[in-house]
This record gives structure tokens, C-alpha cells and sequence, in this order.
């Protein structure tokens, strides 16, 4: 039985090949959430939201890659969206824990009086 699997498995590898194997086990689930402010929203107000969505990553342990950024592009087409931050998880399990942490719904308390848009999108990465 034993010989019988890692014959199995030793096909399936040589006819998906090493980097759809490789590839399979390195999946990344992106989480992208853009914000556009209130206009009474000032600078200070904007930067308080910045820096607790950056800490979130040292505190909800699924998180495994987050990155941020402000528009800058030329096309005008962002609809009033200003801030992107994009998250990166192993898992849909990972991803939905994340969206029931304790620290995260904390965090998105602070939004209702300072937030006019929001847009998420979820997507698995593809090469």
C-alpha cells in the first residue's frame, strides 16, 4: 500500500511537473481594500487610520504579507478611492479568520466617521 502511494505520487509529479507543484504549494490569496475619505477628513484623522491598519499585521497572525500605498496615478479613473492596502494570505481559512479577529473589528470601528468608500476585492495570484 505504501509503495502503492508513492508511486502515485511520484506520477502525479512528473505529469504536473515541479513548478505546478511548486507553484500549488505556494498560493497566495490577495486581499485588496481601497479607501476614499470624507471630505471633512484631515490629514491627522487619515493618519491614525494608516497607522492602526499597519499594525494589524503584528497583531492578527494569519496575515502574511501586507503592503500600502496612496494613488498617484494620472488616469483619474480611482472614483475617490485614495488609499490601497493589500493583503496577503495563505488560505481562505486564514483570510476569513482575519475578517472575524477581534482586532481586526476593532479596527473597523474606527472607520464610519471618517470613511466615504470603500472597495475590497479578493483574488488568488496567478502567474
Amino acid at each position: 500500500m505504501i509503495m502503492k502511494k508513492i508511486l502515485l505520487c511520484t506520477l502525479f509529479a512528473i505529469l504536473i511537473g515541479p513548478s505546478a507543484m511548486a507553484q500549488a504549494s505556494n498560493k497566495e490569496l490577495r486581499h485588496v481594500v481601497m479607501f476614499g475619505w470624507k471630505e471633512n477628513a484631515d490629514t491627522a484623522s487619515i493618519g491614525r487610520i494608516i497607522k492602526a491598519f499597519r499594525a494589524l499585521p503584528g497583531q492578527i497572525k494569519t496575515i502574511k504579507k501586507f503592503e500600502w500605498g496612496v494613488n498617484n496615478s494620472p488616469e483619474n479613473l480611482n472614483q475617490g478611492l485614495t488609499h490601497c492596502f493589500l493583503l496577503t494570505f495563505s488560505s481562505e481559512k486564514d483570510r476569513d479568520a482575519y475578517l472575524v479577529d477581534p482586532v481586526h473589528k476593532a479596527f473597523t470601528q474606527l472607520l464610519p466617521g471618517i470613511l466615504d468608500k470603500v472597495t475590497v476585492l479578493d483574488y488568488w495570484a496567478q502567474q
